[in-house]
């Protein structure tokens, strides 16, 4: 179930790869919330979007400089997003889900409105900071996912969120995530058929179950964040995605890449470098 504001920006595309990539099913109220490029399918509940979606075409991206306008969303409630408040006087960043050059194509003021679009708060959620190699390997997926597709349309789409957990443990009144996820899909074979996969990000810190409580409970006592471990990240099966978050992700599973692999028994393949992806 969605609510859509009544005007503003068209949103994500679901036919901009040809073969149809539609917005993820969430299985409770979210806002559905179109920029420039991207949807933001805001979480009202938890604050913290669900599921994001955007549309890259990568022979038309532009540089712009980078702002860092961080704001609330005009169109929803100020106590319905996870604000400035969250982020102040501690060492929480405010991650990207759409990141901010992924919309930043088309005309210059297309362009440069997509990017001030991305620093609109339910597009963030909290992460550690200190970004490690780990993370920066994360930030780079979809360029190395648009170069596999460049010989095909120069397009991909991508879906990115928070595991929203039910035990998150929180922080200043929001439900602090551990993981994160995200989809790339693309089209092949002259764009009939559609190509997926997926990735978590785990920022889980690696302790017990009793040491994880009490190192919980410690930060909670003194009013500081959660405990958030080292980032890893890894390539897994897309199926793996919707059933971590509960969405449904229409035709994706059906298109992953890793389905010849999985079916083999394979785990999830930890990243260390862009060339550990399997796509295909």
């Amino acid at each position: 179930m969605t609510t859509t504001p009544p005007s503003g920006p068209a949103g994500y595309d679901p036919d901009f790869l040809g073969p149809r990539v539609p917005l993820p099913v969430v299985g409770r109220p979210v806002r559905e919330l179109p920029a420039t490029h991207f949807t933001v399918l805001l979480d009202p509940v938890r604050r913290l979007a669900a599921a994001t979606a955007v549309n890259v075409d990568g022979a038309a991206l532009r540089d712009v400089p980078r702002g860092d306008d961080w704001h609330l969303d005009p169109r929803v409630p100020a106590g319905e997003q996870a604000g400035p408040e969250l982020y102040a006087r501690n060492d929480l960043d405010r991650g990207h889900l759409v990141r901010r050059r992924d919309p930043v194509w088309g005309d210059p003021g297309v362009a440069a409105r997509a990017e001030r679009e991305t620093f609109a708060y339910p597009n963030a959620a909290p992460q550690a900071a200190g970004f490690n190699q780990g993370a920066e390997l994360w930030v780079g997926l979809e360029d190395h996912v648009l170069e596999h597709a460049r010989a095909q349309r120069l397009r991909i789409s991508v879906l990115t969120g928070p595991v929203l957990a039910d035990d998150d443990p929180v922080y200043r009144g929001v439900a602090i995530p551990r993981r994160f996820w995200k989809v790339a899909a693309w089209a092949r074979d002259a764009g009939r058929a559609l190509a997926a996969t997926a990735f978590v990000l785990d920022q889980s810190p690696q302790l017990d179950d009793g040491a994880l409580r009490a190192a919980t409970a410690d930060a909670q006592a003194a009013g500081d964040p959660p405990p958030l471990g080292p980032f890893r990240t890894f390539q897994v099966p897309v199926a793996d995605v919707a059933d971590l978050t509960g969405l449904d992700l229409g035709p994706l599973p059906a298109a992953d890449v890793l389905a010849g692999v999985t079916a083999q028994g394979a785990a999830w393949l930890r990243l260390r470098t862009p060339a550990d992806v399997r796509l295909g």
